[in-house]
C-alpha cells in the first residue's frame, strides 16, 4: 500500500521561504512520477511542479525560479523548496504520485495523495 506523507508547510510573510517534503512508502524501484499540486480556498487543484523517472521537471509558470523540486529514489523523498513567497501561493499543498515514468499537470492522472500541508503567505 502506497503512502504518501507531507511536512513542512507553515505560516511565513510574504519573500519568505519554506521546504515542503513528502515521504513516500510502498512505491518500488524508481519508475513513477511524482508531483505538487496545491489548492486554494475556491479554487481548482493545479500542478506545481513535477519530476518523472529521467528527472525531467515541470514548473506552473507563476513559480519558475522561486520553486525547485527534487527527489532522491533511495529515499523515496519528494522536495520542494519555496522561495520568495507570494501571498499567491496560500494554498493547501499536495504530494501526488503516479506509477507511470511520465508526470501529466492534471490531477485526474495520479493514483496515490497526501493528506496536505497548508501554506500560508501574509503580506
Amino acid at each position: 500500500q502506497v503512502q504518501l506523507v507531507e511536512s513542512g508547510g507553515g505560516s511565513v510573510q510574504t519573500g519568505g521561504s519554506l521546504r515542503l517534503s513528502c515521504e513516500a512508502s510502498g512505491l518500488t524501484g524508481s519508475t513513477y512520477c511524482m508531483a505538487w499540486f496545491r489548492q486554494a480556498p475556491g479554487k481548482q487543484r493545479e500542478a506545481v511542479a513535477s519530476i518523472d523517472s529521467y528527472g525531467d521537471y515541470y514548473y506552473e509558470p507563476s513559480v519558475k525560479g522561486r520553486f525547485t523540486v527534487s527527489r532522491d529514489n533511495a529515499k523515496k523523498t519528494l522536495t520542494l523548496q519555496m522561495n520568495s513567497l507570494e501571498p499567491e501561493d496560500t494554498a493547501m499543498y499536495y504530494c501526488a504520485a503516479r506509477d507511470n515514468i511520465y508526470c501529466y499537470t492534471s490531477s485526474k492522472e495520479y493514483n496515490f495523495w497526501g493528506q496536505g500541508t497548508q501554506v500560508t503567505v501574509s503580506s
